[in-house]
């Protein structure tokens, strides 16, 4: 047997009253998700654990299996992994957002979109200007980026930038969680307001808004953490050689640390535009050459919800169904192995609210041979009558993978 995952990163929601009191998963049009939910089994997740931040890290790493009360050392971590930075002894690693601050409250968590190579030259800058032998800055992709902090403690309370469009950023820096934290919440905080003064003015930003764009005009740093222990998924799981496909760091950094192999898309964006076609094929290609898991992340919904777009959301849910659901299922039965195919979000990012939420996801597990249960369609209220009732921890890994 192989294993595919496909992950629409925040597509589960509540109802909306413009789609007239359904969720946008329950409003697109998606024939493929259907029947594979009318041919398998559904059930209902918990993808974050008491305790814990709903975060896309978080519950990654739960639907991948892990004990995160185990293995979670921030998000900062996994996205340096995915960098290939490895993180010496004695720093503290964080995620590290462009984001836009208009008038002192925070616009947006991304930078207006800010594109990566105009990004790289800001987060240069910042090095230049601000790096040391106990700060360090490194570039990502798009507005995602990493800081190193030297004797860091990560004893803090950093608040996502996604969690709080329009809050007064002064009100939402970082504060500490302790006195032997503060040392290091006060640098941070200093690394915010130098940031602000130093990118203001920075041609790449001029430049956007000469164009109408949006300035990434801050940093943000969240998530802290130190360097992880991660059982490679083959340690716990038959399976023999994986791959993970994204557009996103920290999927990949998840990947590096669960021993699966990175595959980058030409033209996979983490939006909207992402190239759904290549991720599809380049599915098809790892799995006919000879891997027997495939991990295939896909954050464009989330990014939706992220703005509140509830159109945008319906539309990047289709897109999935029909641009990489369609083709992998059409050449399933052509595999030198039967295919089993799971798909599901990793939490919700309702467009109401604009950020994530700990609720329960929906989740479909097609097992070629297996008896299907009565669901007819994928959605957040039908998976709740599912036959796998609701599970947490590493239940949903165990099913998919008998």
């Amino acid at each position: 047997m192989k294993y595919l995952i496909v992950l629409g990163d925040g597509m589960a929601d509540e109802p909306v009253d413009a789609l007239g009191g359904r969720t946008p998963l329950e409003a697109a049009d998606t024939p493929v998700m259907d029947m594979l939910a009318a041919k398998g089994c559904t059930g209902l997740f918990h993808t974050v654990p008491d305790g814990f931040h709903p975060g896309s890290e978080v519950a990654n790493m739960t639907v991948l299996g892990y004990d995160v009360n185990e293995a979670f050392e921030g998000r900062g971590v996994l996205e340096a992994a995915s960098m290939g930075v490895d993180i010496p002894e004695g720093y503290m690693a964080m995620r590290c957002n462009l984001i836009t601050v208009n008038d002192g409250r925070i616009k947006n968590h991304s930078g207006g979109h800010i594109s990566t190579e105009e990004a790289r030259e800001l987060i240069q800058t910042l090095q230049d200007s601000l790096g040391s032998d106990r700060i360090m800055f490194y570039p990502g992709v798009s507005y995602r980026h990493l800081l190193l902090i030297k004797d860091g403690d990560k004893r803090l309370d950093c608040t996502p930038p996604h969690d709080v469009p329009g809050a007064v950023a002064s009100e939402v820096m970082v504060k500490p969680l302790c006195v032997e934290s503060e040392s290091t919440a006060h640098i941070l905080n200093e690394l915010i307001v130098e940031s602000q003064r130093i990118l203001s003015e920075h041609p790449v930003n001029l430049r956007r808004i000469a164009e109408g764009k949006e300035a990434a005009n801050s940093i943000w740093p969240w998530s802290p953490g130190y360097r992880p222990f991660m059982r490679h998924l083959s340690d716990t799981y038959p399976i023999r050689r994986g791959v993970v496909i994204s557009a996103v760091d920290l999927i990949f950094g998840i990947g590096r640390y669960a021993g699966l192999e990175p595959v980058h898309v030409d033209g996979a964006t983490g939006l909207y535009d992402t190239n759904y076609e290549g991720k599809a094929q380049a599915a098809i290609d790892a799995l006919r050459a000879g891997n027997d898991f495939v991990f295939l992340h896909v954050e464009a919904s989330d990014e939706a919800g992220h703005e509140g777009d509830v159109e945008l959301k319906v539309r990047t849910i289709e897109y999935l169904d029909r641009r990489i659901l369609a083709p992998i299922v059409e050449v399933a039965d052509t595999m030198d192995e039967p295919l089993a195919i799971a798909v599901l979000p990793d939490h919700p990012t309702p467009c109401r609210l604009r950020t994530h939420t700990s609720d329960a996801v929906p989740f479909l597990i097609y097992r070629p041979g297996d008896k299907p249960d009565a669901t007819q369609v994928f959605s957040e209220a039908a998976a709740a009558k599912g036959a796998y009732g609701t599970v947490a921890g590493d239940t949903f890994m165990n099913l998919l993978i008998k």
